[in-house]
């Protein structure tokens, strides 16, 4: 009967979003210079999606912390910016941080904009296939304009408080979803990248910055970081393109962001003038 009770309460616990892991403690054995880091990393993200989410940080940093070919510096870069990606800045995230402060300030004039298509993409996955005639999600969604919401007002603070609420679903929805594959993709070149080429590592770590925010500058983002691993690095990896330099080749791809073509113009000429790996 224990059994019957616990499996129950697990999978309420599930369908609510709720999350009762005990809080990760900073691991034993991390070098001095990442303990403060790791420690705030571990208080936001237990603020950010709850305990669980703070072990999965941990867990993805254990994969270099006990590394000797990583550096104390690159450890904490890499602590550093994987803590954004995981903190990413989607609608829930913005209407939680204009709830907060216009609790801090009264006559703070807070207000917060989104676009449908990112409310959405909050949303748990399934509902999404779910049909209603005449109506295509992805055209409808992009076809609105911002919503628009103001911590001041009664209506804004309600359509607030409805999106903050959404974090109990945001494991369940496709950004997530985005997201990790995105970390993992990330760590994994990195890895790959201290055994083929270590001093490409910096670059690919720094290349995390190149994602930010929501709406259209993320998905540029996205696209400019995929451009640049699957049109270069990885090919550079697997011996399929011969390029000594990853690092400055994928510095030549980042700074033509702003050039006619942009970055996947950028990568297509340097494609075409390393020789192909023998």
């Amino acid at each position: 009967m224990t059994g019957v009770l616990a499996s129950f309460r697990y999978l309420l616990l599930d369908l609510i979003g709720a999350d009762d892991t005990p809080r990760p403690q900073v691991p034993a054995g991390l070098p001095p210079a990442l303990h403060d880091l790791v420690a705030d990393a571990i208080a936001r993200l237990v603020a950010y999606q709850g305990p669980g989410y703070a072990v999965l940080y941990l867990q993805r940093l254990r994969r270099f912390s006990r590394r000797r070919d990583v550096g104390e510096a690159m450890c904490a870069e890499i602590a550093r910016l994987m803590l954004v990606r995981m903190c990413y800045d989607d609608p829930i995230a913005r209407a939680h941080r204009a709830l907060c402060a216009a609790g801090a300030d009264s006559a703070a004039d807070t207000s917060v904009a989104v676009l449908l298509e990112d409310v959405v993409a909050c949303l748990p996955a399934p509902l999404l296939t779910i049909p209603v005639v005449g109506v295509d999600w992805s055209q409808w969604c992009r076809a609105s304009k911002p919503l628009r919401f103001r911590a001041t007002r009664p209506w804004g603070r309600f359509g607030l408080r409805r999106l903050a609420g959404l974090r109990r679903w945001r494991l369940f929805s496709p950004r997530y979803a985005r997201e990790r594959a995105w970390v993992e993709h990330w760590l994994h070149m990195i890895d790959r990248g201290l055994t083929r080429q270590p001093a490409a590592v910096p670059e690919i770590v720094a290349s995390a910055t190149m994602i930010a925010g929501d709406g259209a500058g993320y998905r540029r983002g996205v696209a400019d970081w995929c451009a640049i691993i699957d049109g270069l690095v990885r090919p550079a990896f697997d011996r399929k393109l011969a390029l000594p330099d990853i690092a400055a080749a994928m510095g030549e791809a980042r700074a033509a962001s702003d050039s006619p073509g942009g970055v996947a113009a950028a990568v297509e000429t340097i494609r075409k003038r390393a020789a192909p790996s023998a």
